[in-house]
């Protein structure tokens, strides 16, 4: 058997401690993006409207990005794949509740998306969990990973490269140094990562879609 990477066991406390914080967060983050979405609901300073927050809580890159970041510095797969499940939950349901309950509408489509999303986030934090290990699937994780987060940064076509927004770009670069191990490692995440980026830039993978 491969080793990739070694759980580590913390108390039943601390368990239940990150787990709840964990659900809170995606529950604050979930009523925060749902309130931006409505504007006579929330009044931004300006040095945050030039931000485009709206725009940048609606799409998937920042979901993405929290997602891995969960996953990645949780102490075990099976703690990785719950605790994300539970931002997901939160999130989801604090961000539908405000809809149907303040905002009066239930957009049926969209909230299944983000129903099948987060009962498939647990299998995905489980394997992305294997991306802060050693060796090639490691390796290989992390470069899908990359890869994913950078189909939500740039706009790639045959006559133009473009960042799609300022916030995400920052994630990109967050991102490198969350899936950074050594100079080595990372090159090779990077160089491939974007190379799957490039070949894929105009395909309609599920991910570009949202």
């Amino acid at each position: 058997m491969i080793l990739i990477r070694s759980p580590i066991n913390i108390s039943l406390s601390r368990k239940l401690l990150y787990s709840s914080l964990i659900f809170i967060l995606g529950v604050i983050l979930g009523l925060f993006s749902k309130m931006l979405e409505t504007p006579q609901s929330i009044s931004l300073p300006y040095f945050l409207e030039i931000f485009d927050l709206r725009n940048f809580f609606s799409r998937m890159g920042v979901w993405i990005f929290l997602a891995v970041v969960i996953s990645m510095y949780s102490k075990s797969p099976i703690r990785s794949a719950l605790n994300v499940f539970l931002f997901f939950a939160g999130m989801v349901g604090s961000y539908f509740l405000y809809t149907v309950l303040v905002a009066g509408f239930f957009p049926k489509s969209y909230m299944m998306i983000w129903i099948v999303m987060t009962v498939i986030s647990p299998f995905l934090a489980f394997v992305c969990w294997y991306a802060k290990g050693k060796g090639i699937i490691a390796i290989s994780i992390s470069t899908i990973i990359f890869m994913f987060i950078s189909r939500q940064t740039f706009a790639f076509g045959f006559w133009y490269f473009d960042i799609m927004n300022i916030l995400e770009f920052l994630l990109w670069i967050a991102t490198i140094f969350v899936l950074y191990q050594s100079p080595k490692q990372i090159i090779k995440v990077l160089s491939i990562g974007l190379l799957l980026f490039f070949l894929t830039a105009q395909t309609n993978l599920f991910w570009g879609m949202l």
